[in-house]
Formats: C-alpha cells, sequence, structure tokens
C-alpha cells in the first residue's frame, strides 16, 4: 500500500480525553474514531490489525479441533428467561423491543442461544465432544465506558461453549481452552498469566482469568514472578491427550497468580519473598467450567449408551479480539508510539523513501515494494512529498516492526537502510538482502 492513497488521519497532539497510553495512540495513529462513549469506528490500520488477530484466534481453535459458526448480535428475550438470567444480568443488558412488541436484547454474551442450537440438533453421547465458537460483536452498556477499546459498550469478543457428556469430559475440554488461550497469546508477543478468578454473571466454580502485566490493568494482581518466564515455544501438543494438556495446564498454574478477588495472603507468603509481586492486570481472556447450569434449565440432554437421558456438561471460554489491541499497546510501546509485534502488526515492513521524485530513489523503492509483495508480505509505503523527519514520526507513531530506509546517499554505496522498531538498531544492506531479511522474519511466524 502507498501512504499517498491510504486512508490514515494521524494527530500530532494527544487527545485531551484519552487517560491512557493505547486509547491515545490508538486516536493518534488513526485506528479508531469515537462515535459515542464507548462506542467506535475502526478505522483502516485499525481495522487491519483487529483482523490480524482474529485471524490467529481462529487457527488456534481450528488446531484444537474447535468449530466456527456465527450467531447473530440481537436474541430473543425468551431464552435468557429460560436459564433465569433475563432479570438477574443487571443494566449492562441492554434490552429492546421490536415493531411486534417482542422482547429482544442485544447479547453481551451467548450461552443461552448456543444451548439452544445444541438442544435443538444433538441427541446423542455419539455427538460428543463438541465445542462450537464464533467472533462477533457484543454490547455491554458500561455505566462509565473509558480507556478506549480497553472498556468500550461494544466490543468484539470470541466465545466459545463446550458440551460433554461428563465432568471429567469437559474439564479437559476447560483444560485444551487454556492451552488454545496460552498458544494465541504467545503468537500476539504477550505473557498473558492465567489467574484463579471470580466466575461473576456466567455461575460456576472453576474458572480462569487471562491477564497481562500493564500499570493501567483494571484488576490488581499478585503472583510469583516465575510465572512471567513460562512458555510454550514451539512444542507440539495432542489437544486429544488429556494427560498432556492437563501437564500443560498444571505448569502454567501451580505458581502463586491470582487477581484480587481470590487472593489468600497465607497462600502468597509461601512464594519466595524474592519472588513475590503485586501489580495490574489487564483480562484479555476468560475460560469457565459451569456443568449443568444451562443444560439443566434449558433441557439440553443427551441419551447415553444405556438409554438414559443426562444433561450435557457446559463452559464457556472468551477472549476479548477487540481488547487485545489495546492490551498489546499497553504492554509494548514507547514515548514515540507503538511497537507492534510481527503477529499482529498491521504492514509488515515501511518503506520510507527520503528523496521523493528522484528517479533512482523512486525506482529503489518501488522494486523493494515488488519484492516483499511477490514474498506474500504487506508493505506500507510511504511517497508522500514530505520532510524525512515528518515520514519517521509517523512510522515511528504506528508502530510497524521493521523499516527499509532509501536515499540517495546510501543508493550510490549500493545499501538500504533496515532499522527494527523494538531495538533502534539499524544496518546497512544491499536491498536484496533486506529484503530476504525481512522475509525470513516472518516466515517462522
Amino acid at each position: 500500500m502507498r501512504l499517498s492513497r491510504y486512508f490514515l488521519p494521524v494527530l500530532k497532539e494527544n487527545p485531551a480525553e484519552a487517560q491512557i497510553v493505547s486509547h491515545r495512540y490508538m486516536l493518534r495513529a488513526g485506528m479508531i474514531k469515537q462515535q459515542q462513549a464507548g462506542i467506535y469506528s475502526w478505522l483502516p490500520l485499525g481495522y487491519k490489525v483487529l483482523r490480524r488477530i482474529e485471524q490467529i484466534v481462529h487457527e488456534e481453535q481450528a488446531r484444537a479441533g474447535h468449530i466456527a459458526l456465527l450467531m447473530p448480535t440481537l436474541q430473543p428475550a425468551d431464552l435468557w428467561r429460560e436459564s433465569g438470567r433475563y432479570d438477574d444480568y443487571g443494566e449492562e443488558m441492554l434490552r429492546i423491543t421490536d415493531r411486534q412488541g417482542r422482547d429482544m436484547l442485544y447479547g453481551p454474551t451467548n450461552e443461552e442461544m448456543i444451548t439452544d442450537i445444541f438442544r435443538s440438533h444433538v441427541s446423542s453421547y455419539k455427538d460428543l465432544p463438541l465445542t462450537l465458537y464464533h467472533i462477533q460483536w457484543k454490547f455491554r452498556d458500561e455505566m462509565r465506558p473509558r480507556f478506549g477499546v480497553m472498556r468500550g459498550r461494544e466490543f468484539l469478543m470470541k466465545d466459545g461453549y463446550n458440551f460433554d457428556i461428563d465432568k471429567d469430559a469437559a474439564l479437559h475440554a476447560y483444560n485444551r481452552h487454556m492451552v488454545t488461550y496460552l498458544r494465541t497469546y504467545e503468537r500476539m508477543g504477550l505473557t498473558a498469566i492465567p489467574m484463579r478468578a471470580d466466575s461473576g454473571p456466567i455461575g460456576g466454580d472453576d474458572t480462569h482469568e487471562f491477564l497481562v502485566l500493564a500499570s493501567t490493568g483494571e484488576s490488581e494482581v499478585f503472583y510469583d514472578e516465575a510465572v512471567t518466564q513460562l512458555s510454550l515455544g514451539d512444542r507440539k501438543i495432542d489437544y486429544d491427550n488429556r494427560e498432556e494438556v492437563a501437564e500443560v495446564c498444571k505448569e502454567f498454574t501451580t505458581l502463586y497468580a491470582r487477581t484480587d478477588e481470590t487472593h489468600k495472603e497465607e497462600l502468597f507468603n509461601e512464594v519466595p519473598e524474592d519472588r513475590r509481586k503485586v501489580g495490574r492486570g489487564i483480562e484479555v481472556g476468560q475460560i469457565f467450567y459451569f456443568g449443568t447450569k444451562y443444560s439443566d434449565a434449558m433441557g439440553a440432554t443427551v441419551q447415553t449408551s444405556d438409554g438414559s437421558s443426562v444433561p450435557v456438561h457446559m463452559g464457556s471460554h472468551g477472549i476479548g479480539v477487540s481488547r487485545l489491541l489495546g492490551a498489546i499497546i499497553e504492554a509494548s510501546h514507547d514515548d514515540k508510539g507503538i511497537i507492534w509485534p510481527e503477529g499482529v502488526t498491521p504492514f509488515h515492513c515501511g518503506i520510507v523513501n527520503l528523496k521523493q521524485a528522484d528517479d533512482v530513489a523512486d525506482t529503489a523503492c518501488q522494486d523493494l515494494y515488488d519484492s516483499l509483495v511477490a514474498l506474500g508480505l504487506e508493505p506500507l509505503y510511504d511517497d508522500r512529498d514530505a520532510r524525512a523527519g515528518e515520514k519517521f514520526a509517523t512510522m515511528d507513531l504506528i508502530g510497524l516492526p521493521w523499516r527499509i530506509t532509501v536515499g540517495p546517499r546510501g543508493l550510490k554505496n549500493g545499501v538500504v537502510e533496515l532499522t527494527s522498531r523494538r531495538t533502534g538498531e539499524s544496518e546497512e544492506l544491499p536491498p536484496a538482502e533486506a529484503v530476504a531479511k525481512v522475509a525470513a522474519i516472518y516466515a517462522g511466524i
């Protein structure tokens, strides 16, 4: 993409309404525009990152054997009356009446609707286990929406739901989701710590939140510093192997890590003093096992091998897709702007032409652009008639991981400059070698 043809409405000044880094940089980088408190339009740059994150979520769900569908944003109130949650959920639920006088709601979550889908089409234990999920917009009418996409009223969420014959099978689904989430966050360049948490209005006894450490987090967290060193890396995991999956979960949940809601000082004091840490965290996902809470209330049963009928055991598992953009920025930025991890960057590489309208520089930039595209990468070519300082400031603000700078002086020596946004380190390379190095970086992602 040529920047001269792209829609990137960057701001030079910090917006007064932005209280935290991610909100400030998302507005300044032209990623979002507020339409109303807690409701945003996603502009092209923000939308590209949103889709990158969504794709990673889809890939990791598919790897675990989970099946995608799409449920509507509007739901009939009668389903929620069946479960008993319609009156219990609170004012965060946006309730609507259509022209026929039917009570509707803008879905904050989908336990009732997915249970209705299941009971309509599945009746035998032979069809289990089954995990269905979707990525869809949700609405929760927050009393004080703030911090941009970190606490908005409308948000994009992945929510998945498992259906199993008994508790043991459902707890394997719980563990499987924990592992898929750990891998998902690692691919986004995040260290997301699973912490024992409160289930809230979803219900159930078993639940973990995934939190990214950040000073602007809404939750106070207590943890053993050693938990931040854990990583799945590139290990292969058989998601059908209950023991293997359970061992991974044990590895990531044995060390102390809890939110303030479930914190136990006596257990925390057992952690070596030099590893006891107190901080703040941003919730980016949560998994629940709630047994037969919804299947009992809504009649979601299956016939077993002996002919008896039993309610299915269920769990739900959510990732805040749109919230993740804010969390990534909070965890990865400097005083110049965003620093995108390679896995979610909107463009793989920036190209800066230091002397626009110079035939040699223009040709070299176009050749770089064409070479990167031919390798399946998306570069952003700053071909504007602007000062070098302005071009560098824009690239730093929008946070592309790599930048290739092209100028007449370097071209006379047969080189361009390749710069890492994260470290600031630069090296001069022949154009073909710069392209090859960028391609090699992304080949392993």
